[in-house]
């Protein structure tokens, strides 16, 4: 077994290497994910000053609106180690993180069946590219996932066990969770109800002990972030410019037209200064499509003005003010264009939105994606169809050998975060973090007998 499981890990670490080959032209694209710059300057902030800023060198103290400290802090002490700036080595260390999931999913897998597909399901997780692809990028994916995975597991041993210490234990590792990504704040909560309205086992006086004590230490954890927002914003609040506000407007309007089509739109919005000239080019691409002008006018507008409230102040103060602003003219604009249309927008969420978050990874450099043949996509996006099909199969398999709460545990996650982000923007990456989950569902359907052996535990 020891073997094997280094071989696995010798696998993820090549298909890591083979992605920070192929990526290391978009580690300083400007066009391609921009994310990675704010956690550059946040983890270079880390390093240089030990404070969350991306203005390190400020006289004044100029706090963060938009991210969380859990991924910045992984990338500051990586640079303090081995140099400020330094993406080759953030991307080898991440490497070895995605190796390490590769075990975590063996040990979660093994607990909940065998050793057999413990083994697949740590194989499957090697050769997933979507997660060697993250992590040679300098983004939250990849470390969530480690994480939540982590947490995942302290949460079956706590389900398992019922020792208080366990359930601790799980509700920390799941705020961690929240610090790095932070949509996965009312994952812990929502585990704590659930577990026990759906799983039998779960519902005596100390097993409910245990959750709400998942629950108090989860919340506690949060409780210092949530301080250092209300100090500096006067919010109780994860992210002060980070909230739903953004995301809602994106997804009011996300299947409206092809994903290209699109980001054509965002391109013409982000370059043409004139207005006028804005204009004419939106209704050529309008011409050209086919398509409804008006809402590609009104859509590009909306881009530009809600962007220009944070992008007109120059202090570093008054912008990181002006991000709160923005995202509240968000989400004001994101509920008109909501009740205009609710039963499209419904449709939109369902449809579109739900296959974007669940099964549209495309693993492939970003600045290549335009040019790879459609067909080949169309396969990208079959084969996690496939996988997802597995891995119902796999939920099927642990209830119908028994493991009804391995089965709930382990289909949660899933849920919440299909609850969360199906009414926002829905990018492919929001649901990385849980892949793990659905690659051990999927092991185990693949490994399905009419028998399991015996839990471990």
């Amino acid at each position: 077994m020891r073997r094997a499981l280094l071989i696995i890990a010798a696998v993820a670490l090549a298909h890591a290497a083979l992605y920070i080959l192929v990526q290391r032209t978009d580690w300083t694209s400007t066009t391609a994910w921009t994310d990675q710059a704010g956690y550059q300057r946040l983890g270079t902030g880390f390093a240089v000053s030990g404070t969350f800023t991306r203005y390190p060198d400020s006289p004044t103290y100029i706090p963060e609106t938009i991210r969380t400290p859990g991924y910045p802090l992984v990338v500051g002490l990586v640079y303090l180690v081995f140099g400020v700036g330094n993406h080759m080595a953030v991307a080898v260390v991440q490497a070895f993180v995605f190796a390490g999931i590769c075990w975590l999913v063996f040990a979660l897998v093994r607990r909940v069946t065998d050793e057999r597909a413990a083994v697949l399901a740590a194989g499957l997780t090697a050769l997933y590219s979507p997660l060697a692809y993250f992590s040679a990028l300098i983004l939250t994916e990849l470390w969530t996932a480690f994480v939540a995975t982590v947490a995942m597991l302290a949460c079956l041993r706590a389900a398992r066990s019922g020792r208080l210490r366990d359930f601790a234990i799980a509700g920390a590792l799941f705020s961690a969770t929240t610090l790095v990504r932070p949509a996965f704040f009312l994952l812990p909560f929502f585990m704590a109800i659930a577990m026990p309205l759906l799983v039998r086992s779960q519902r005596s006086a100390a097993m409910l002990k245990g959750w709400g004590m998942l629950a108090v230490v989860a919340a506690l954890v949060m409780a210092p972030w949530f301080a250092y927002n209300y100090v500096h914003f006067g919010q109780v609040t994860l992210s002060p410019a980070g909230g739903v506000g953004r995301g809602l407007w994106e997804g009011s309007w996300q299947g409206r037209w092809p994903g290209r089509i699109q980001a054509e739109l965002i391109t013409l919005a982000d370059t043409t200064a004139d207005r006028a000239e804005l204009t004419r080019l939106v209704e050529a691409k309008a011409a050209e499509t086919r398509l409804p002008v008006e809402p590609m006018l009104q859509y590009v507008n909306e881009w530009r003005d809600i962007r220009a409230i944070w992008d007109t102040p120059t202090a570093p103060m008054e912008r990181a003010a002006a991000r709160v602003v923005a995202d509240r003219e968000y989400l004001a604009h994101a509920l008109v264009n909501m009740r205009q249309d609710p039963a499209g927008h419904l449709l939109r969420r369902l449809g579109r939105g739900a296959f974007v978050l669940w099964a549209a990874e495309i693993p492939i450099p970003y600045g290549r994606i335009n040019d790879t043949p459609p067909l080949v996509i169309r396969a990208i996006w079959l084969a996690q169809v496939g996988l997802l099909v597995l891995a119902a199969w796999g939920v099927f398999s642990l209830v119908r050998g028994g493991h009804w709460l391995e089965a709930v545990l382990l289909s949660l996650p899933i849920i919440y975060v299909t609850g969360v982000h199906l009414p926002l923007l829905c990018e492919a990456r929001q649901s990385l973090p849980v892949k793990p989950i659905v690659l051990a569902l999927a092991a185990i359907g693949l490994s399905h007998r009419p028998r399991f052996g015996t839990p471990g535990t």
